[in-house]
């Protein structure tokens, strides 16, 4: 079974969709800036502990920009810059049943960069496809936030 087929088998019998893309940066109060020169705003901020990174959601239509910026250097954002520099992490999909999805994608022998689905900014749920899997691209998958 292909990857798209995986992802396309959701309850509400809709395909994924482009939640956000994932940008690195030094200082979100930096490039922020350039963001609200195109006339965006950050719809969110927050700190995700667990991640050691700051965020920032900016809206673009029915997708997002996140900016990522590290709390400590030995961060997975700290050392993507220290390696790579600033620019695209990451792009995430919405997808309906990330549960279904995450063991769909273990059974097919998908190379995943998560071992568990996690709760994230805005309280979505979310996990991350390794680039070996999806030719050379960071996938997060995400769904909607934690309603408990």
């Amino acid at each position: 079974m292909e990857v798209a087929d995986i992802l396309a088998i959701n309850t509400n019998g809709q395909p994924p969709r482009l939640d956000h893309l994932g940008i690195a940066v030094r200082s979100i109060a930096a490039a922020r800036g350039f963001y609200e020169m195109l006339g965006l705003s950050a719809a969110q901020e927050e700190t995700i502990e667990h991640e050691r990174v700051k965020t920032a959601m900016f809206s673009v239509g029915e997708s997002r920009i996140e900016l990522l910026e590290p709390t400590v250097e030995d961060s997975v954002i700290g050392r993507f810059l220290d390696r790579r520099g600033e620019g695209l992490h990451h792009v995430a999909l919405h997808v309906a049943e990330i549960d279904a999805v995450f063991v769909r994608l273990q059974g097919a022998g998908v190379r995943l960069a998560s071992d568990s689905i996690r709760v994230g900014a805005g309280g979505h749920r979310y996990f991350f496809v390794h680039p070996a899997s999806t030719s050379g691209v960071l996938l997060e998958l995400v769904s909607d936030e934690v309603t408990e």
